[in-house]
């Protein structure tokens, strides 16, 4: 989101500063695209960064003339910077889950609890600005208290040039991985709990009972960083005996996802928390249809051919594949289409607001003192 972004400002003739934590083998500064990138040690931890970026956010700040942030770590630094150079502050919000942890996480009930308050104090930090990347976002920071004035949904993009069907093969991809004539449904991600594989994962034997030609097609990375939970998914997926119908597939480069996507005959998206779902829209977009969960920011995203069935629930993902094999009562709607161009006009606009009604307070302020 952030890279689309801040390469759209720069080409519209906007400077673009990045501060973002250094991984090895990475630069400390560079210029890609005209986007300055500023990357700071902070001993390959997520939550350090936020201590360690104060000081490079404090210099930067001081010659911007807008500040931008996202959840969660760079909140903090960002906020103070505005506080102390006094310069607005606006904050994307990805995906809210206070109150959500315990369930779309696995971490441990005292983990959820140390999280769940600090993303709450986050929000609290009073931005100048809350742009979220969808309505259900926006719905759940309401639910906090945030004042629905302070918030606005702006939508990130997607490269409808890349997702083309016809920029790739579903016949060679379904010969390389001998399909044959098999039904084949597809889902790719990594394995958090917030993804729901478990759920599709439970709904492949009522699948192949249904369907005794059915083949899952199973995409999962995270294998290195999330270990406990792949290897829980392969175990439910050996437990149940489903080897013979699931196919476990090692991640593929970006760029050859869509053959995968259109070597099936649906996609599945059993997620039970989704700030945007781009796995939504880019399958939508390959024309293919999609199974998705009814649930989040789905059912704003989800066009095209599919069908939205009750997440967390096996028999629900089930049958809405079988619907899709019988070909009977799936949606088919005019695909919606989510631009960069227009996401980076929407940014501007809301920067250029947000800069005229900081000022006009700080004027008001410095009346007020002077009185």
């Amino acid at each position: 989101v952030f890279k689309n972004l801040a390469e759209g400002f720069a080409k519209q003739g906007h400077e673009v500063d990045i501060i973002t934590r250094k991984l090895k083998n990475t630069k400390k500064f560079e210029i890609m695209n005209e986007v300055k990138i500023h990357r700071v040690n902070s001993f390959n931890n997520r939550y350090l960064f936020t201590f360690c970026s104060i000081h490079k956010t404090l210099k930067l700040a001081r010659n911007a003339d807008v500040i931008q942030t996202t959840t969660f770590n760079g909140a903090p630094p960002a906020w103070l910077a505005g506080i102390i150079r006094r310069k607005p502050v606006v904050i994307t919000v990805l995906e809210v889950w206070a109150n959500k942890w315990k369930e779309v996480t696995d971490l441990n009930k005292f983990s959820c609890i140390i999280h769940d308050c600090l993303e709450k104090m986050i929000y609290k930090l009073n931005f100048d600005k809350y742009i979220c990347i969808s309505d259900a976002t926006k719905g759940d920071l309401v639910k906090l208290k945030i004042k629905e004035i302070k918030a606005t949904t702006i939508y990130p993009g997607l490269n409808y040039h890349f997702w083309d069907p016809n920029n790739f093969n579903r016949n060679k991809t379904r010969e390389r991985l001998k399909l044959g004539n098999n039904f084949v449904y597809f889902s790719w991600g990594r394995p958090g709990t917030s993804k729901g594989f478990e759920y599709l994962i439970k709904a492949v034997p009522k699948i192949s009972k249904k369907i005794k030609t059915s083949k899952f097609l199973f995409m999962l990375s995270g294998k290195d960083k999330y270990p406990k939970k792949y290897k829980n998914l392969v175990q439910l997926i050996n437990r149940l005996n489903l080897q013979d119908n699931v196919i476990l597939l090692n991640p593929a480069p970006y760029t050859e996802l869509g053959d995968y996507i259109l070597a099936a005959d649906c996609v599945v998206i059993p997620s039970i928390a989704e700030g945007f779902g781009y796995t939504t829209a880019e399958s939508c977009a390959m024309n293919v249809p999609v199974v998705a969960s009814n649930i989040g920011s789905i059912p704003e995203v989800i066009s095209n051919k599919h069908i939205l069935v009750k997440a967390k629930s096996p028999q629900s993902i089930a049958e809405g594949v079988e619907t899709v094999y019988l070909n009977k009562n799936v949606n088919n709607t005019k695909l919606k289409k989510f631009y960069w161009d227009n996401a980076i006009t929407e940014y501007i606009r809301e920067y250029k607001s947000t800069i005229e009604r900081y000022k006009l307070r700080l004027k008001r302020k410095n009346i007020k003192e002077n009185k």
